[in-house]
């Protein structure tokens, strides 16, 4: 480890690395003129990126610093300095030698709810604090929170932070953050705001009393449509967090209760009794969690001493919950691909013509083709369509943008959704999407096609592209057709690629049959 025992900056000499991340080193480092010690955050050097890349990548860096330090609040990591390392910004943290509560949680443990309520007082309190201060946090989850001495709860890792009024420094269609925790408008697209947090807080709690995050599934494409447009698993031990948790985790940002409501709620939950005591062999395995997470040191207890918990704030459970996503499936998959890896293959079926002039096949006349031997016309009332489904094929989900049917393996399926209202032409929705993957995952996204067409007379655009889960590889294509500013629905199927061809024609047929 070459850095090692090296002095940075004139005063900070790195004493010991204590996290690794995509984005950079946490280093535990002694403050060489105030004989202290602290965590510094170094910037991995990017060779892929342009040098516009870079300089919005230390941008986002200095204001990560920038909007830390202007929140002052026990409950969140303190901002000593920003220095600069061979020309790449640095950020100097007090350093909290504590597990995070994502090692408490690692293997399925969970707290029990006094607990969870405890500390999600401190994270509330770091959260209010944030927002007061005009600042979104957009990372909140378990790796992000420090379980300090004395009781002490520490958000950290703003690193992703967005102060309000400032420009976003992210590409069209990307998205930052961690994909179990990210809010359903931050997936659909959708500018976040405070309540964004305080949804990541309820999946946050979610985890802690229940063992796992509330829409985990087998791939990351597979959580973020589930977050999308799926229920959680139902709680089983959250007690009494379990209306909290469950308005905070609404769809719609405004059924989540605010701030203020939520630390009412968890008040009413911890009576203030003692602290759980943390493991001793996770607290012994020091920083393993979160590699980008700052451990950075406690100066004292902070989650605050509650009065006497007030009656339980009235509304949290009868608020009325949203059940409409605006986003087709095709745009929760893709966007997904956060964490995941997607192949984009080909399977063109355009005329010969079309191939030779690389012009866009339109599609089937206007008039939908008969229900084919061996399917079945279904009816989505909410979505006002109609499309054939092949015998044995149930319904997995539906909700008012969007409904889902699988085959007998659960294995393939076949998804409609719709936005209203639409954007300027399809293509450029899912060029948005596509965005989000190429900046994340440079090197392992690869288009098939994405082209533009006409759909019923209508503008559309065709995507086709395979993505791997946990076992196998899987293909996809969507189609996604309707005037600008109108209703544009999405067609889409995916299937495991080694049956592709078993598959493919479920696709057309759907397509052919459709009818909205």
């Amino acid at each position: 480890m070459s850095d090692e025992g090296r002095l940075v900056a004139g005063r900070y000499r790195l004493v010991e690395r204590i996290g690794r991340g995509g984005m950079g080193t946490v280093w535990r480092a002694e403050d060489e003129v105030l004989a202290r010690q602290v965590a510094l955050k170094q910037l991995h050097t990017q060779p892929q990126l342009s040098d516009a890349e870079v300089a919005t990548l230390y941008e986002r860096t200095r204001r990560e610093a920038r909007s830390a330090a202007r929140v002052v609040h026990p409950n969140v990591v303190v901002v000593h300095d920003v220095v600069e390392d061979d020309g790449r910004p640095c950020i100097v943290m007090e350093y909290v030698p504590a597990p995070t509560l994502g090692d408490i949680l690692k293997g399925g443990r969970t707290l029990p709810p006094e607990e969870v309520a405890r500390i999600g007082l401190g994270m509330i309190a770091a959260v209010r604090a944030a927002h007061a201060a005009g600042v979104l946090h957009r990372d909140i989850k378990p790796g992000n929170v420090l379980l300090g001495a004395g009781g002490r709860v520490v958000l950290t890792d703003f690193g992703i932070a967005q102060t309000a009024g400032t420009s976003t420094l992210t590409q069209t269609g990307e998205m930052v953050g961690s994909i179990d925790f990210m809010a359903p408008e931050r997936i659909r697209g959708q500018k976040p705001g405070p309540s964004s947090d305080l949804w990541s807080l309820g999946a946050t709690l979610y985890q802690a009393v229940e063992g796992r995050p509330p829409y985990r599934r087998d791939t990351p494409m597979e959580t973020a449509y589930a977050i999308a447009v799926e229920p959680f698993e139902p709680m089983r031990q959250a007690g009494p967090l379990e209306p909290l948790i469950e308005i905070l985790l609404s769809r719609n940002p405004e059924d989540r209760p605010t701030a203020e409501q939520t630390e009412r709620a968890l008040r009413a939950t911890w009576s203030g009794g003692p602290t759980a005591t943390v493991p001793s062999a996770v607290a012994q395995e020091g920083p393993v969690g979160d590699p980008d997470t700052a451990r950075t040191s406690p100066t004292s207890p902070t989650t605050p001493t509650p009065p006497p918990p007030p009656p339980p704030e009235a509304g949290v459970r009868g608020r009325k919950r949203a059940s409409r996503v605006l986003v087709p499936v095709a745009t929760v998959l893709a966007a997904a691909a956060v964490g995941g890896t997607l192949y984009v293959t080909s399977n063109d079926d355009r005329t010969p013509d079309a191939r030779r002039t690389g012009a866009a096949s339109s599609a089937p006349a206007a008039t939908p083709s008969p229900v084919p031997d061996g399917y079945r016309l279904v009816h989505a009332k909410q979505l006002g369509v109609s499309f054939p489904v092949p015998d044995g094929w149930k319904q997995k989900q539906a909700t008012g943008d969007g409904v889902t049917y699988v085959d007998p393996t659960g294995l393939a399926s076949i998804a409609i959704g719709m936005v209203d209202p639409a954007g300027s032409h399809p293509v450029e929705h899912f060029k948005d999407i596509e965005a989000n993957t190429k900046v994340n995952y440079p090197t392992t996204y690869r288009r098939l096609r994405m082209q533009k067409t006409t759909f019923r007379d209508q503008p559309a655009a065709v995507w086709e592209f395979t993505f791997h889960g946990r076992a196998r590889a899987f293909r996809a294509i969507d189609l996604g057709y309707g005037p600008a500013g109108g209703r544009e629905y999405d067609i889409y199927v995916s299937a495991p690629d080694a049956r592709w061809d078993t598959y493919r024609p479920v696709f057309n047929a759907v397509r052919d049959g459709f009818t909205g």
